[in-house]
């Protein structure tokens, strides 16, 4: 694959990037594309390493060393198809997964892994500057119908397959765009959304019905969702966003991050004056998370004209290289620098907040922390501990609490009635994805928890198998066996 010694000749070269001061002046992806001939040198460093351990770093098993070989001898076209063959969005991964490929690339055992997911990237936007990427309609319907509930990756790659088996697809969404978190959760300068309106272009040429502002379960009924349709499959996300219950925290200006982002977004898409948004604009700001949430809250901070962007995590800093005990080819634990770090955060680890301190008239002015340690015993979860005397207080007019998601909502449970597990998903096994009531079917973060993009696209596709052998008595679709997908 590749070059057989291109892997010996040409170094890992990845995307530069405007600079920081620069690209902070506004919302649009700041990535600077490499040329060509480039992109063909970083396919050549795919090693014919005999087994490609990518194929299960990846959870869609994407055929990583054939769209490598492709690019390389400058076949894009044959490429994207393979690309396609076990990835309905590269586009959206091209830009937001974390490339646990990589992390898997043999290559990467002693030198930097190949420029995986760069290559996506580009060879799906080839293929649409290309006019390649067309709607594929099925050609016959089976008269069968399925209900989509939630439009994130979860839900459109499920339509997606859905549709090209012939069935009469609907996606429900209680937004008023389609996109959940793709649209709603990720800043516009990490993926423009023209990204996505031009993907549901593709879908809905191919068939599928979009029905927004329809929240099943609130203006939707759900017995009527049964009624109407041959199946279901549940696809809204873990969503419960997790609280941090210390003193303070109902005062004005501790926010949960996910409403900061997704007003800033549809400030970006020109729904609502900036007015409307939670501004950074002046003040100093604390991000509370240390994950890609986080990062996010960052980035549009800057943006807005903060005075100051603080991060705080409560785990400790983690290593700058490979961790012993996660060697490759799994996902390590290490440090990760974004570009929105870059950009003007300070951080610190191993910090607990304990405290948000009000003005006396109901609005946020700062918090106390202090600083902690994990201890470690074998055979028992790690134990938090406050160190003594470490205890601070910091100006804070804005906290943002990226810390993450607990699980799904129960509204949809509830209505449909289906049993949940201890951390709020709803239950249902990779052997069918088949919940306990017949005929509905539930994928992505609302099965697994929260979880990544790429996650979300296979678990949409995998339930769509299922749904198409539950509805058929066989299906056609691709499969993929999940015993050689490692949790990420």
């Amino acid at each position: 694959m590749g070059k057989i010694t291109g892997f010996l000749e040409f170094e890992r070269q990845n995307e530069q990037y405007i600079a920081p001061k620069k690209r902070i002046k506004n919302y649009k992806e700041f990535t600077i594309p490499l040329e060509e001939d480039k992109l063909k040198d970083q396919g050549a460093r795919c090693m014919d390493c005999g087994i490609p351990f990518c194929h299960s770093g990846c959870p869609l098993g994407n055929l990583i060393p054939d769209f490598n070989d492709k690019v390389y001898k400058g076949k894009w076209k044959e490429a994207a198809e393979i690309l396609h063959k076990t990835n309905n969005f590269p586009e959206f991964t091209g830009r937001l997964c974390p490339a646990p490929c990589e992390e898997a690339c043999v290559l990467g055992i002693n030198e930097d892994p190949v420029t995986i997911e760069n290559i996506e990237k580009n060879i799906v936007e080839t293929a649409f500057e290309e006019g390649w990427i067309t709607a594929q309609p099925p050609k016959v319907r089976t008269g069968k119908s399925v209900a989509v509930v939630g439009s994130g990756p979860a839900g459109l790659a499920a339509a997606q397959q859905l549709n090209r088996a012939g069935h009469s697809v609907t996606v429900f969404e209680r937004d008023a765009k389609v996109g959940g978190l793709l649209r709603y959760g990720i800043p516009d300068f990490k993926m423009e959304k023209h990204v996505i309106d031009r993907r549901l272009k593709v879908l809905e040429e191919e068939g599928i019905t979009f029905k927004t502002n329809a929240h099943v379960g609130a203006n939707v009924d759900a017995n009527q969702l049964k009624a109407d349709f041959d199946a279901v499959v549940l696809c809204g996300g873990a969503t419960v966003r997790r609280s941090i219950p210390i003193p303070g925290s109902d005062l004005k200006g501790v926010t949960q991050a996910m409403d900061f982002l997704k007003l800033n977004n549809q400030y970006v898409d020109g729904l609502v004056d900036f007015e409307a948004v939670i501004s950074a604009e002046d003040k100093h700001v604390i991000v509370i998370g240390g994950g890609d949430t986080g990062s996010d809250c960052i980035g549009t901070s800057n943006r807005h004209g903060a005075k100051s962007v603080t991060n705080f995590e409560i785990l400790d800093r983690p290593t700058e290289g490979r961790p012993a005990h996660q060697p490759w080819p799994y996902w390590p634990m290490k440090l990760r620098t974004s570009s929105s770090h870059k950009e003007g955060v300070e951080r610190f680890f191993s910090i607990s907040t304990k405290e948000f301190l009000g003005d006396g008239k109901g609005n946020l002015k700062g918090l106390k922390t202090v600083e902690v340690e994990w201890l470690f015993k074998e055979g028992e979860r790690p134990q938090l501990k406050e160190i003594a005397g470490t205890e601070k207080e910091w100006e804070c007019d804005l906290a943002l609490l990226a810390l993450g998601f607990t699980g799904s909502e129960k509204t949809l449970a509830e209505q449909f009635g289906l049993e949940m597990d201890f951390r709020t998903n709803i239950q249902a096994t990779t052997k069918d994805y088949a919940t306990n009531v017949p005929g509905v079917f539930v994928a992505g973060d609302m099965r697994r928890g929260q979880s990544l993009i790429v996650w979300a696209i296979s678990e949409g596709r995998q339930a769509a198998h299922h749904v198409d052998a539950y509805l058929m008595g066989e299906s056609h679709l691709p499969l993929k066996d999940d015993s050689d997908l490692p949790r990420v």
